[in-house]
């Protein structure tokens, strides 16, 4: 196989691993030594420049496409408002499917869920929700997630054998019972749902109001 073919398929795994991969992965799957695989990278280095969106970085022993760096912020404006409209669905799968499948890889979490779950996890695990208990003897060694004892502790959960069925553990995620905290207090809610939610308290409190002043009437009458 031609050296831009095998560049091609890296630059292929690259983008559906969405992580570092193990050079060595590369070197084994396609018998290159070190200098082969240079080559290799040089190509996609060539195309992936720095007038292009997308970097090829190499660390330690792993490979990986990322983002230019310079476009940071543009990437930020529109991709944090999207990541915080769809973050509470996200997280709340992805705690429940962890929960009930640990020890379990990120691919195997979705698989499950049908999309992306990087950024779940991560919101996950900087809340110390859930953590890294190993890795699968598999490809890659892929690390496996799991729950924490936080995770039990905000859920008052005793053990893990406690877990309530799907529904209902999806229940208890949506609000964490530990000081009022949310899962999700570190972002801010669109303006427009803390209107649609004001707009309800204020519907229920006249609805309520109204209720008392017809039954206070009603009262009078019989007397």
């Amino acid at each position: 196989m031609k050296i831009n073919e095998i560049a091609q398929i890296i630059e292929a795994v690259l983008f559906v691993s969405g992580e570092g991969v193990e050079i060595e992965e590369f070197k084994s799957k396609f018998g290159m030594n070190d200098r082969e695989f240079n080559k290799c990278l040089d190509i996609l280095k060539a195309k992936y420049n720095e007038d292009s969106g997308i970097n090829v970085i190499q660390y330690k022993s792993k490979v990986q496409l990322c983002s230019n760096p310079r476009l940071a912020d543009n990437v930020a404006e529109i991709l944090n408002p999207i990541r915080e409209r769809s973050l509470t669905k996200a997280a709340m799968e992805t705690a429940a499917i962890i929960a009930y499948k640990q020890p379990i890889t990120r691919l195997e979490i979705e698989n499950i869920r049908g999309v992306n779950s990087d950024y779940a996890i991560q919101l996950l695990q900087s809340n110390n929700l859930i953590e890294v208990v190993g890795r699968k003897d598999s490809v890659g060694k892929p690390v496996l997630f799991g729950t924490t004892e936080n995770f039990l502790k905000r859920f008052e959960l005793t053990s893990i054998n406690e877990l309530p069925d799907y529904d209902a553990l999806l229940d208890r995620i949506r609000v964490i019972h530990s000081d009022g905290d949310s899962l999700y207090r570190e972002f801010t809610i669109p303006d427009e749902d803390e209107d649609s939610g004001d707009k309800t308290d204020k519907d229920n409190k006249n609805s309520n109001e109204e209720s008392a002043q017809t039954n206070n009437t009603n009262k009078e009458s019989k007397k």
